[in-house]
């Protein structure tokens, strides 16, 4: 009778052992196949993110050939004066370098032109302002010989002031057109 009962308790133990190795085995299982599900997410965001990434550094290698180089006009010899889109002698001379610049380097670029006021007055005055000061400096530099299809103006008005507009100071620095040379 004892040998049939450790018989029977042998053999509960062995069914209870491969049970729980059978159970052990599942549960390694379901952590591979848990494994695979993240792993198969990671590499999916890994691979958006590594895509994300070559498209940023490919568009900024692409605006870096681009930019050149810009030219401000209002320092203190080329300020615009007041309600005036009227260049002066200082301006009209840096803008002949400009295009004597632009000619001995025999490339081809393109302008952008922007004009750009001070706050008072109308806000749609002063985007008129600036575009007629933006034209005034395209006119000119095609008269130096800057090909028209190369220049394009955009005024900016009062937005995007370089000083604060409560000083006459500040005011009159924000009386400025930039040229953006682009390749």
């Amino acid at each position: 009778m004892i040998g049939s009962v450790l018989k029977a308790a042998a053999t509960g133990s062995l069914l209870l052992g491969v049970g729980l190795m059978g159970s052990g085995c599942a549960t390694k299982d379901f952590v591979r196949e848990q494994v695979a599900v993240v792993d198969t997410r990671v590499t999916t965001v890994g691979g958006t993110a590594g895509e994300a990434l070559s498209r940023a550094k490919s568009a900024q290698q692409l605006a870096e050939g681009k930019f050149l180089y810009q030219v401000v006009l209002s320092d203190d010899s080329v300020k615009f004066p007041v309600d005036q889109n009227a260049l002066s002698p200082e301006a009209e001379a840096r803008l002949s370098e400009l295009a004597q610049r632009l000619a001995s380097e025999n490339r081809n670029v393109y302008l952008e032109i922007q004009g750009f006021t001070d706050a008072t007055g109308d806000t749609a005055y002063n985007e008129r302002l600036g575009e007629a000061r933006a034209e005034a400096v395209r006119r000119y530099l095609n008269k130096a010989g800057v090909a028209l299809n190369r220049m394009a103006t955009i005024s900016y008005g009062e937005e995007s002031p370089v000083a604060p507009n409560e000083t006459p100071e500040g005011r009159a620095q924000n009386r400025r057109v930039v040229i953006v040379v682009l390749s």
